[in-house]
């Protein structure tokens, strides 16, 4: 039998009853993770002297762009588990939203919509990027009410508790896992700093923070997504994410080493 030192209890539920209506902690902490996101690039956007009411504008488009792109990332990820049962692909408040799909969406739109109202592209993503890791911290939290996407059996302290109704059938006797979600909001506030300061230092081109965003981005899923056990599409052996994060280190790194100023600039 496994025991742990110490660990982590699971909410009993995944929502919270509100008497007329129950809330899904899922969306809701999706929820709070965009509110924190905007207010932050708001906040951001004004310290350049810019309208935050322009970031109001771009997530009305950039938002929605996110959550869909998000799930059809998920589902075209991990189509097999939707054979047979096509119309739950559309269940976002059950939990299964694949980031990666969901940032690209939202941030070309983003885009778009910041070139045709003449926004500065390159300032406006400085202003914008940071707050991204800020929304994945506080979204992931919405794993831990769903108790999902848990990695391998810990004894460690801090140890997930996960009830056996939601664990693997071969780890039914086992209780405490690495809590995944826990590692990915931490790693997303280490980012937010990292990208806040470098942006204050002025160490990259304009335009160019996106591209240290994404290298930070891809060595943290590569590694969180190396521990995870739920069930996942395979390329070659590997799942599908930890190749796609390879493949965002790797872009991430060329386009961070472009956009970085000679060190002469600097002295």
């Amino acid at each position: 039998m496994w025991t742990s030192l110490g660990s982590i209890p699971s909410p009993s539920k995944s929502y919270l009853d509100l008497g007329i209506v129950e809330l899904r902690a899922y969306g809701l902490m999706i929820a709070l993770g965009v509110l924190a996101a905007v207010w932050f690039s708001q906040k951001r956007w004004k310290q350049y002297g810019e309208d935050p009411e322009d970031i109001s504008n771009i997530a009305i488009w950039a938002v929605p762009a996110g959550l869909i792109g998000s799930r059809i990332y998920h589902v075209a990820t991990d189509w097999r588990s939707y054979q047979g049962r096509w119309e739950d692909a559309i269940k976002i408040w059950e939990g299964g939203l694949g980031i990666p799909g969901g940032l690209a969406a939202g941030v070309i739109v983003g885009v778009m919509y910041a070139r045709r109202n003449d926004i500065s592209v390159p300032k406006v993503l400085d202003a914008m990027i940071p707050s991204l890791p800020l929304a994945q911290a506080i979204g992931r939290w919405g794993n831990w009410f769903n108790q999902e996407l848990f990695g391998r059996p810990t004894d460690l302290p801090w140890g997930l508790e996960i009830e056996s109704t939601h664990r693997p059938e071969k780890y039914s006797e086992i209780s405490t896992f690495h809590p995944t979600f826990l590692y990915e909001s931490l790693w997303n506030i280490a980012l937010v700093l990292m990208l806040v300061a470098v942006d204050r230092k002025n160490y990259l081109k304009p335009g160019h923070l996106i591209g240290l965003w994404i290298f930070g981005y891809g060595i943290g899923r590569l590694w969180i997504e190396a521990l995870r056990i739920d069930q996942a599409s395979l390329i070659f052996g590997l799942r599908v994410n930890i190749w796609i994060s390879a493949l965002a280190i790797i872009a991430g790194g060329i386009v961070w080493i472009k956009g970085l100023k000679p060190i002469r600039d600097k002295i």
